[in-house]
């Protein structure tokens, strides 16, 4: 079976570089440029249709050039797409990676988001498997909660601390102070945290049980751009748990589809691909 998944929240058009990001009153120069949707939610949203989920992504993009050209690409990738459309430009970013493929970014522009008012089929996600959300307004969560299973993005903590639903998977970098919740922020607590450490691999806490580590994917090619790992990560992730698969086989899933995306430049020329789930992860 098919697994059927939604992703709820943000894409941007990126522009992805070479070099390094300036210091106050410097000038750099960047070279190589590339653009392309991406974003938490474009490159998850990307990811889990290359794995041969069906994907639904409802978003909000910008009435704009940009804005269509992200709808299309996105789309072309297999994916969905239920847009709520801004009467304003879209969104940009730029993200520039230096020789060791790590990357800094910066966002332009007004973030956009679907909201729970958006004319969007918020019944739908009543009939997937699961939901990956990466939003920035609580009252979309409970539409979300609808699902059997909710994976919600760390950086959004403060999000679902103020809507109050329970998520069954919290996930994000555990080296990114940002995505760490404060002790007793969100009540009540998710299920399973799941906190990524590149390279090192990463930890998984249970509600109430130790937790355990796993460890990195081994890129299939040399490290390019580590530009939307952790979203192809997340992407894998939630894919594993929307086909029903114990949260050791999808969180293996979710590594190998993080190690597949660094071996490309920007967010999804590395994406894991695969004719199904099973087929990405066929061992175990």
């Amino acid at each position: 079976m098919t697994p059927r998944v939604a992703i709820v929240g943000h894409v941007e058009w990126v522009t992805h570089a070479r070099g390094r990001m300036p210091t106050s009153g410097e000038i750099t120069h960047l070279t190589d440029p590339l653009d392309e949707p991406g974003g938490g939610g474009g490159v998850a949203a990307v990811q889990a249709a290359a794995l041969g989920a069906g994907v639904r992504f409802l978003t909000a993009l910008g009435d704009d050039d940009l804005g269509r050209r992200t709808a299309e690409a996105v789309a072309a990738a297999g994916v969905t797409m239920d847009v709520a459309w801004r009467g304003t430009g879209h969104t940009r970013a730029l993200s520039v990676s230096g020789d060791d493929g790590d990357r800094a970014i910066a966002v332009i522009g007004e973030r956009l988001h679907p909201e729970a008012g958006d004319a969007l089929d918020w019944d739908a996600l009543a009939g997937v498997d699961a939901v990956y959300f990466t939003g920035r307004d609580p009252g979309t969560l409970a539409a979300c909660r609808r699902a059997p299973v909710l994976v919600v993005m760390a950086r959004r903590w403060p999000v679902l601390a103020e809507a109050g639903v329970p998520c069954e998977v919290l996930v994000g970098s555990a080296d990114d102070p940002g995505e760490t919740p404060p002790y007793g922020a969100l009540r009540p607590p998710p299920e399973v945290v799941v906190a990524t450490q590149g390279e090192r691999g990463g930890w998984v806490r249970p509600a109430g049980e130790p937790p355990w580590r796993w460890d990195a994917g081994v890129p299939p090619a040399p490290p390019l751009d580590s530009y939307g790992c952790g979203d192809a990560f997340a992407a894998g992730l939630t894919v594993g748990l929307a086909a029903g698969w114990p949260l050791e086989r999808a969180v293996a899933l979710a590594a190998r589809c993080g190690a597949s995306a660094v071996t490309g430049r920007g967010g999804l020329a590395g994406v894991l691909r695969a004719a199904s789930p099973d087929a990405a992860l066929p061992e175990g």
